[in-house]
């Protein structure tokens, strides 16, 4: 019994947990295998760069492998002034983005002046049962200036499912027109569809993107079965 306890014991992390190490197709009943990335790293499906493009649509990795996908948007920078940066979904691979949305906007702000500064719920941000674009860019005020950009993440949690509404949270940062401000943008909501979710475009309110990389990533689902009474979590060392 004291080599079992001793075996068991050499096979917890510092943090209490199981290593993958204890448990094998020979432990645990029906294991056959671990994936050799870690739970909650970040598998990146696709890259797309855009050029004057009218919009970057991605209409081919949103399914049932991932529970959770991330949208990266680097430095999108606007054809023309005084834009929104924008989203949609869709539920039939890209023909239509027109996802019923219920959403809210909040944005801090600070001006390169220091004369002005703010938090706030933003009203004309948000979305009330609307088919529209979501905007993740608040009231027009995206820069076309040669060094303005924005970039930020757009995280859509279970768009395979056909339970559940579809929930989203993004957060964005924009260089925006006037005085040369900094807006910090928050964004949450939900697709209203029990649908599933297997496109999503994002395109300027107003003239192309003319320029910026959008990267998609799935996040690596955490492995757990129950026995005996307890949860097992295992990590991938």
């Amino acid at each position: 019994m004291g080599s079992i306890t001793r075996s068991f014991a050499n096979n917890i992390g510092s943090s209490g947990i199981l290593t993958a190490n204890a448990v094998t197709n020979a432990t645990v009943e029906d294991v056959t295998s671990f994936d050799n990335a870690s739970a909650g790293t970040l598998i990146l499906l696709s890259t797309q760069t855009a050029s004057s493009s009218a919009n970057i649509s991605f209409t081919t990795g949103l399914d049932s492998t991932y529970d959770e996908y991330i949208f990266k948007f680097i430095n999108c920078h606007p054809a023309t002034v005084n834009t929104n940066f924008q989203f949609n979904l869709s539920t039939d691979s890209g023909s239509n983005y027109n996802v019923t949305k219920t959403t809210t906007l909040f944005r801090a702000y600070h001006e390169e002046s220091g004369s002005n500064y703010a938090l706030g719920y933003i009203t004309a941000g948000d979305l009330a049962q609307d088919t529209g674009f979501q905007n993740l860019t608040q009231g027009n005020t995206l820069s076309d200036d040669n060094d303005s950009s924005i970039s930020g993440s757009l995280t859509l949690f279970n768009p395979s499912s056909t339970t559940y509404v579809k929930h989203f949270i993004a957060v964005s940062s924009e260089c925006s027109e006037g005085d040369p401000t900094i807006r910090n943008n928050f964004i949450a909501g939900y697709g209203n569809t029990t649908s599933a979710i297997n496109a999503i475009q994002f395109k300027m309110a107003s003239g192309n993107i003319d320029d910026g990389i959008i990267k998609l990533y799935g996040v690596k689902k955490s492995w757990w079965r129950i026995n005996n009474g307890f949860n097992y979590k295992i990590i991938r060392k």
